[in-house]
């Protein structure tokens, strides 16, 4: 196998576990219970489903991060929802630990620095 064929494959597998971990994401994201019954065998509740569903922006994160030379869009993806949606836990109050809203921030800080840095990263690439 040529090394090209070879880069070609592994970028097909990647494109395949990239499309497969977001879609897994997506789906925790929008009906955790579901994903938790048909993976687990348990319906999540309480606390879990929002735990599932930071898990969930994770993989979307993570199959964006794993898309062929597409890392800092993954990362920024993930750092931008997580903040949205911990800030959406906070505000509609249904549940706040001590470390919320430091998370909260730290991740906005991070979605920020990721901005400008995939700003620079284009300004340089033009």
């Amino acid at each position: 196998m040529s090394e090209q064929n070879g880069r070609h494959t592994m970028n097909r597998v990647l494109i395949f576990a990239a499309a497969g971990e977001a879609a897994t994401g997506l789906a925790l994201l929008l009906a955790p219970s579901l994903v938790g019954q048909l993976l687990l065998g348990a319906e999540l509740t309480g606390i879990a489903v929002t735990v599932a569903r930071v898990a969930g922006i994770a993989l979307i994160g993570l199959g964006l991060a794993c898309w062929p030379g597409k890392a800092l869009i993954g990362m920024l993806t993930y750092s931008a929802a997580v903040t949205l949606y911990l800030a959406y836990v906070g505000i509609a109050g249904s549940s706040a630990g001590t470390l919320l809203w430091p998370a909260v921030v730290l991740h906005a800080i991070l979605t920020a620095l990721l901005a400008r840095a995939a700003t620079s990263d284009q300004e340089t690439k033009t």
